[in-house]
């Protein structure tokens, strides 16, 4: 693997990080397919553009040897205050994903620093995502970078 580059995307890698996508939703399909829909279809392709284009929320793309091998998708959250809540604000990690051919390389680690130092630069102390259970490799890796848990989500089948 080449010298590894991370920083926000531009609109024409929005095709490559979709291919990523595929593959972080093909894992989610398999380990909850009573919750993620079979198909990668055109609207949850199309849905990359909203990202893009959106005030709040950034494209981050981890690239080797002009091949981009990782991507997250952050989004910034402004909570007001309620009843139950004091304000807060965070950046969130609505999506991040790492090529297959590139795990264990440094690139998770190398975008989550990026993000990190992002959130930093920004105003943002806080850095917040969600992991389904099943994915114990990336919960073990989100640990390994510091994170640690503050809810969880429960069910109960009936």
């Amino acid at each position: 693997m080449g010298k590894l580059k991370v920083r926000l995307a531009k609109k024409s890698e929005l095709a490559s990080v979709n291919d990523l996508r595929r593959q972080v939703h093909a894992l989610h399909v398999k380990g909850r397919p009573d919750i993620f829909r079979r198909k990668f279809g055109k609207k949850l392709a199309a849905h990359i553009r909203t990202y893009f284009r959106g005030e709040m929320t950034r494209i981050v793309v981890a690239k080797s040897d002009g091949v981009i091998c990782g991507y997250a998708v952050l989004e910034m959250i402004r909570r007001p205050r309620t009843p139950y809540n004091n304000a807060r604000s965070f950046l969130k990690i609505t999506e991040i994903g790492v090529d297959k051919l590139h795990r264990r390389k440094g690139v998770g680690r190398a975008l989550l620093e990026f993000i990190r130092h992002y959130a930093a630069e920004n105003g943002w102390n806080t850095v917040e995502l969600d992991v389904w259970e099943f994915n114990s490799d990336a919960l073990r890796f989100y640990e390994s970078m510091g994170f640690t848990t503050y809810r969880r989500f429960l069910e109960l089948k009936v």
